[in-house]
């Protein structure tokens, strides 16, 4: 493990100039870097959570306490659950902040419809909850005597366009059912559909799809491998939305990268929990992909908060 601070050889006259890559060394000095710690750790089939102040001190004496104004943008308000938080902190200065922890934020719950096709469910404002320090989706029995389950979803009125978004959220570990992230937008809004998708598939919790549409052709699904599963506690996802590409990460750490023809459309930021249809008769099941749902239920996901960042 090692960190260093150097100039690069200037000289255009030398075939080890580096000016093309880090321009031309003007030769002040002295100029230094800092860094107050580096870590390792063997176990590293667990998500690390960051130093704190408290660990660093006790580590060793630092010469400088950080000032107010070198205290990092993030939040991380006491737990009142006992969900074990293996994520990033919240960025509590970004342009869209929504903490579940305290409340709805921007969002509100879907209530009283289907998505129909693949959904196996109406959602239903009372599968949601904003107890106990965090958002709760359920996915619970049929409450309307139409033969399908309840979700539970929550979304934004207003609509985003480029930039950052994150959660931090706990999956299902179900077969059948998806806890998601995303952006949409589509016909219901007047607009073509674009999409964004995180996707968490309950049959697989150590894995989780990546995916866009750009005027509804989608065909883009990539599975990552997280190294952890993504049931037994929090943890952050996002993605770095940009004209020319789109960049996933979790727990802060860059994931994937697609490149393309992306989306282009400002859409909702949205998450939800549902089951896929699971009869073998109904052409629109989706065992192949989500495996056959047991009707188990209650089922919940669960989200600590949702940001937003241009």
């Amino acid at each position: 493990i090692m960190m260093n601070t150097w100039p690069g050889v200037s000289d255009p006259n030398s075939k080890d100039n580096v000016i093309d890559w880090l321009k031309k060394y003007d030769g002040t000095t002295p100029i230094s870097a800092h860094y107050q710690w580096a870590t390792y750790n063997r176990n590293n089939d667990k998500a690390l959570t960051p130093m704190t102040l408290e660990e660093l001190e006790a580590a060793q004496t630092p010469q400088q306490q950080p000032t107010t104004e070198q205290q990092p943008t993030t939040e991380t308000p006491q737990q009142t659950n006992s969900i074990k938080d293996f994520g990033t902190p919240m960025n509590a200065n970004a342009k869209m902040v929504s903490d579940f922890r305290k409340g709805a934020g921007d969002f509100f719950a879907s209530d009283g419809w289907t998505n129909g096709s693949c959904f196996d469910c109406w959602w239903h404002k009372s599968n949601t909850s904003l107890d106990n320090g965090m958002l709760t989706l359920t996915i619970d029995k049929d409450k309307g005597g139409k033969g399908m389950y309840s979700g539970a979803e929550f979304r934004t009125n207003e609509f985003y366009g480029y930039g950052y978004y994150e959660t931090s959220m706990q999956a299902i570990k179900n077969d059948g059912v998806v806890s998601s992230f995303f952006t949409y937008t589509g016909p219901s809004d007047n607009n073509p559909w674009d999409e964004i998708d995180i996707e968490i598939l309950g049959k697989d919790t150590t894995k989780v799809q990546l995916n866009y549409y750009k005027d509804g052709k989608g065909g883009h699904e990539y599975m990552y491998d997280l190294g952890f599963d993504a049931s037994e506690g929090f943890h952050t996802y996002g993605f770095d939305w940009q004209p020319d590409h789109i960049t996933w990460y979790v727990d802060g750490k860059e994931a994937y990268t697609m490149r393309g023809d992306m989306p282009n459309t400002p859409g909702k930021i949205m998450m939800n929990t549902w089951p896929g249809v699971s009869d073998p008769n109904n052409k629109d099941n989706v065992i192949d992909w989500l495996k056959k749902y047991d009707g188990k239920t209650p089922i919940s996901a669960h989200y600590q908060w949702a940001t937003y960042n241009n």
